[in-house]
């Protein structure tokens, strides 16, 4: 598998919004609980400072996303935060790893200076170890921070990289 990434595009919709909702479903790593329409997905990833999608350059299939936006306003305008989607059967291949590593390029290009990220779920332990690996630095631990979808509580924590 070939995987490259590129700027998302309307024609990305409905697939992107598959992928978004998958992990949404989960209930273990993004905030929002309500799900994506072609319609309000295609305004929410346009609407991002950029919304990158990996593809297989063979098939042309869409595997995963990123969305990269400022983490704050003003003065704080200068830290972005990014999430990811890899498609649930595509996970395991480093789809994410390359994710993460063009949102950090993209980041930069854009001017942004850090990249943070607010709600790392402590049991996503892939995700803790690629952010490890990438040389994230964790900032601290928000108990209970995170409500699953089975109602209980799991902590955050909290990352940050200098672009």
């Amino acid at each position: 598998m070939d995987i490259g990434i590129r700027a998302y595009n309307k024609d990305d919709r409905k697939d992107a919004a598959a992928i978004w909702n998958q992990v949404v479903e989960e209930g273990r790593a993004f905030p929002q609980t309500e799900f994506l329409t072609e319609e309000n997905g295609d305004r929410f990833f346009a609407e991002q400072s950029f919304t990158g999608v990996a593809c297989d350059r063979e098939t042309g299939e869409l595997c995963g996303l990123y969305i990269l936006h400022p983490n704050n306003i003003g003065r704080c305008g200068h830290i972005c935060n990014a999430s990811y989607a890899v498609r649930r059967d595509m996970r395991g291949n480093h789809i994410g790893e390359k994710l993460v590593e063009h949102s950090l390029k993209k980041g930069r290009e854009l001017g942004f200076r850090i990249l943070q990220f607010n709600a790392v779920v402590a049991d996503n332990v892939s995700a803790l170890k690629l952010y490890e690996k990438l040389g994230f630095v964790r900032l601290g631990t928000i108990p209970g921070g995170f409500r699953m979808k089975d109602g209980h509580y799991e902590d955050i924590i909290l990352h940050y990289h200098e672009l």
